[in-house]
């Protein structure tokens, strides 16, 4: 797989047929660099979404072929579905993952719209990131209307495609490509089986919000007496009783008094803000960054809430998960459960984890995989269906393939205790200072957050955040080490036959030297850190566990030493004098520092033991 990284989620409008969602999702496999990640039919949506990544060449040319293949099998003239669409793909989103930029990405995205568009003469609009006109950023405003309104709409010179002809294609309809942020698609399931109900608290939830009513009945919404509209002279405001003389005069209303921007939710709702008479006034919804329906999932005999979070820094799971419950509450109603289509960025189920953590006034200073599976259950993502963190989690950390970390202890230790030469003693340094700030972290937690334990729970929260960090750093550094070293072998290894490959090679051990330095520096420094941390965790961590921390400091003072000493060993062949005098010094001060810092811990730890 190449550095450059970019994800593609098509929706085809077939949920039902697993042979023909198997031949599209067969041309994106073919494709050499690409990897298949998803696929997730619905039945009753009939429709089915597919996340794939892969370098740029790939994904543009798999992103063509299954746009192609769906245009060939799906007759959209006889499609029937619950979720909105407008075509056989009824949008292809790319997303730059990494090594790729938003610019480099919206250009791959204009070369498919335009080879769908000429190629398949299917009618193609650019949304999001690649939208030529602002009008048409929005998804939710492209496919107003749906596949039935193409006809028509296709005959407006405000709506002539971006690509492709401006006749209407029966059997393929249109189809939405831009590059737009990661998309969370996640849906909430009610203990009911009314759509209406679902839909309710969507209109709530969601960006563009709802038409609003007077008098408001509680607690739905839906069943207030009647929509308010706007005329001539008279422009009501969709939140409270105020009614504007002008348009103006309301949008002022609703900034000043409300805090929203009118003008952008009626432009939202498809509403011209100048001219808005006849149209019904729009109540904005709790969440920005979000879109959110409500539909029946017979599969599952119950209703959801399907949401779309266009931007998870803005509005993540938890923010509507619980204003979901909340607003379920009100209405005699539970949230059962909840899912995620396709895949989660890392970053997002990682705070949704801390955020339940902190909820449950626990400490956020745990690994990883306990967050996450923290986050899995307060989200109740597998009381609808499984969800595997392997597989459904993009970005998640790991080790590279035959990493030293993923050893059992025992091959580890006989690993180190064969002839090669490494893993050697870089690698145990790194080792342990990461078991020392391990033994850190568990005190921590031990003492924090329990009966009586509030004077102390920020400082050893804290602690317990930092020494996972260092944890995590340090446990990677165990196979940095090795591969530093592995690098400088290499480098000896090169030609050394003519002028210029003497000099190529003298460079490439002196890198490689230089980074044998770094690696063993850095374990170095965050093990002398772990020491600082563990004379906070003894002085107010739980007493019967100070000799824990005495070890955890001990064995963090190994990592210090082990570290400075790896260091200079590797000084010895780098003839850069001033780097070798600024890493002699360097480790002077580390050394110092370590032995001032452990006898501090040490002493408080026997003072206790006698």
């Amino acid at each position: 797989m190449s550095d450059k990284l970019i994800e593609c989620v098509p929706n085809f409008s077939e949920g039902k047929d697993a042979a023909v969602i198997k031949q599209i999702t067969d041309e994106i496999e073919k494709i050499e660099g690409t990897r298949l990640l998803d696929v997730d039919p619905g039945a009753d949506m009939n429709r089915t979404v597919v996340t794939f990544v892969g370098n740029p060449e790939a994904v543009k040319a798999a992103a063509f072929n299954a746009i192609k293949k769906a245009s060939e099998l799906i007759d959209m003239s006889k499609h029937k579905g619950s979720h909105p669409r407008m075509g056989a793909t009824d949008v292809c989103p790319f997303v730059p993952v990494s090594g790729v930029t938003t610019e480099e990405c919206i250009e791959l995205s204009k070369e498919v719209a335009k080879r769908v568009g000429e190629e398949l003469k299917i009618p193609v609009y650019l949304y999001e990131k690649s939208a030529a006109v602002p009008e048409r950023q929005n998804l939710a405003i492209i496919r107003q209307g749906e596949y039935e309104a193409l006809p028509e709409k296709l005959k407006k010179t405000e709506w002539k495609p971006d690509y492709g002809p401006d006749e209407f294609n029966a059997k393929a309809g249109s189809t939405v490509i831009g590059v737009r942020e990661f998309l969370i698609a996640y849906n909430i399931s009610l203990n009911t089986r009314e759509k209406l109900h679902a839909t309710d608290i969507a209109f709530e939830l969601r960006e563009k919000g709802r038409s609003s009513r007077r008098p408001v009945t509680k607690p739905y919404y839906f069943k207030s007496e009647g929509i308010v509209k706007y005329a001539e002279g008279n422009y009501p405001c969709g939140s409270c009783d105020f009614d504007g003389n002008t348009i103006a005069e309301t949008v002022k209303h609703c900034r000043e008094e409300h805090d929203y921007d009118l003008v952008h939710l009626l432009k939202l709702n498809g509403i011209d803000p100048e001219h808005p008479e006849g149209e019904s006034t729009k109540k904005p919804g709790i969440f920005k960054e979000c879109k959110a329906i409500g539909w029946m999932v017979e599969e599952y005999d119950r209703a959801q809430i399907s949401i779309n979070l266009t931007n998870y820094n803005v509005t993540s799971m938890h923010h509507v998960l619980e204003k979901t419950r909340e607003l379920a509450a009100e209405r005699g109603l539970v949230v059962t459960g909840s899912e995620i289509v396709g895949m989660v960025p890392f970053p997002a189920l990682l705070e949704t984890g801390k955020f339940y953590l902190k909820r449950q006034g626990r400490s956020t200073g745990i690994p990883i995989k306990d967050i996450l599976n923290t986050a899995i259950y307060s989200l109740g993502l597998k009381d609808v269906s499984d969800f595997v963190i392997e597989e459904r989690v993009l970005g998640l950390p790991k080790p590279e393939k035959n990493a030293l970390v993923e050893m059992k202890l025992n091959d580890f230790v006989d690993e180190v205790s064969r002839e090669s030469p490494a893993p050697g003693g870089g690698s145990i340094a790194a080792l342990a200072g990461a078991l020392g700030a391990a033994l850190c972290s568990m005190v921590s937690n031990l003492t924090s957050n329990t009966r009586g334990s509030e004077e102390v729970d920020r400082i050893l929260n804290e602690a317990a955040v930092e020494c996972q960090e260092i944890k995590n750093a340090l446990a990677k550094a165990i196979d940095d080490d090795t591969n530093a070293f592995n690098a400088f072998m290499d480098a000896k290894r090169l030609p050394n036959k003519t002028t210029e490959e003497k000099q190529l090679r003298q460079q490439a051990m002196l890198d490689g030297l230089k980074q044998a330095v770094m690696v063993p520096l850095n374990t170095a420094k965050l093990s002398l850190k772990a020491i600082e941390i563990a004379d906070k965790v003894a002085r107010n961590g739980n007493p019967n566990s100070v000799t824990d921390v005495g070890v955890g400091a001990t064995a963090a003072y190994t990592g210090v030493i082990g570290g400075i000493y790896n260091v200079l060993i590797n000084l010895k062949t780098i003839k850069d004098e001033e780097f070798n005098k600024e890493m002699r010094e360097t480790c002077a001060k580390l050394k110092h520092e370590a032995i001032e810092k452990l006898k501090v811990v040490q002493d408080y730890v026997e003072g206790k033991l006698n």
